[in-house]
């Protein structure tokens, strides 16, 4: 089988080691090279792949032009997603985008827009499609297990962007006064801010739930933290045709998810009018409550098989079986997601509720 060379470019977000990480244990897949500007956000990933220093780039024309990748992975900061599509998109190649899509709906288009041109397959990934909870809990309503879906309730974020690295690695309070001061996740031009970190899991995952029903309108609070020009908290509110769904990002939580779950717990609860199921984040069950058990049922979680484990493995298949990407990962789902974002911004700082921008 073909080896697939990947390049990971811009290492701003540091969701970068984690697919690099994903990269290396493909077994037809091989990390061609890399490439950032600040050398220093490379070192864990040179050290923990052993890369040598002529995959290391600064420029990503020079990585684009010597490695000829098959695939490129793009890590940046939000404000910068459809600029660093536009520099790739004309190499012709795949690209993966780590998540969110973009930082306001017209960027998302110009991305879209960029990948027409080029007529490659391209993805969005939402690390929480990977979470076996979640795939579960579709398939049950798919399935019709609690009826048809009415409403959908999302809570997630984590203890703050700077109280980790790559891999989950645990940083200390030492680490997080300093980074803070200097991070893109707290700067609004950039992106920042909790809203545009976390929202786009919600509203992309809860479209994907309600098989891409959007909402009339959508009102949006978000936290004012002193000193910060960015959010740590919002809760949006969506009105769609079927009753209020609700979605909550958080900086802040007590613990992070994949340590300890905080209370409230972070992940989906889903409403039918037949029933409802809870999928909280890496729980290895979740509750089905049904006419016949009002009670509810723990039901383990489906295993996920290759290639279906995890962002890498699932776009190579799609590239290897020319299948189209599809749910959470399809940049058309994500739109949809994009819009419900950008409405919510909008209302949080007309501080009033806005019917879904077009």
């Amino acid at each position: 089988m073909k080896t697939w060379r990947v390049a990971g470019i811009n290492f701003e977000h540091s969701h970068m080691g984690d697919l690099l990480r994903m990269v290396h244990m493909h077994p037809h897949a091989e990390i061609c090279g890399i490439c950032h500007d600040d050398a220093e956000l490379m070192e864990s990933t040179l050290h923990n792949f052993q890369i040598p220093e002529n995959l290391v780039f600064n420029d990503y024309k020079a990585c684009m032009e010597q490695c000829q990748p098959d695939l490129v992975i793009l890590c940046p900061a939000t404000a910068r997603h459809a600029e660093w599509l536009e520099n790739i998109a004309v190499y012709n190649v795949p690209i993966l985008m780590e998540k969110p899509f973009a930082a306001s709906l017209a960027e998302a288009d110009r991305m879209i827009t960029a990948m027409e041109k080029s007529g490659q397959p391209w993805m969005i990934n939402w690390p929480l499609r990977w979470v076996a909870s979640h795939v579960t809990a579709k398939r049950l309503v798919d399935e019709g297990a609690i009826g048809t879906l009415q409403e959908v309730h999302y809570y997630n974020g984590n203890r703050g962007p700077m109280y980790h690295v790559a891999d989950k690695v645990e940083t200390d309070e030492a680490y997080v006064a300093r980074e803070k001061t200097k991070s893109w996740f707290y700067k609004k031009a950039e992106g920042g801010g909790s809203l545009l970190d976390y929202l786009g899991y919600g509203t992309t995952l809860g479209t994907w739930f309600l098989n891409s029903a959007t909402p009339l309108e959508v009102t949006t609070v978000v936290d004012e933290p002193l000193g910060l020009e960015v959010d740590e908290h919002s809760i949006t509110v969506a009105r769609y045709a079927t009753g209020l769904s609700k979605f909550e990002t958080r900086w802040g939580t007590f613990t992070n998810p994949w340590t300890h779950q905080p209370q409230p717990k972070c992940g989906f609860v889903l409403k039918g009018d037949e029933g409802t199921i809870s999928s909280y984040d890496y729980e290895e069950t979740i509750c089905v409550q049904t006419e016949s058990n009002p009670a509810g049922d723990d039901i383990e979680v489906d295993t996920l098989e290759a290639p279906f484990q995890d962002p890498i493995q699932y776009f190579i298949h799609c590239l290897e079986t020319d299948t189209p990407v599809e749910g959470p990962l399809d940049p058309k789902l994500c739109r949809i997601g994009q819009q419900i974002v950008d409405t919510a911004r909008a209302s949080a700082e007309k501080k009033a509720t806005v019917k879904l921008l077009p």
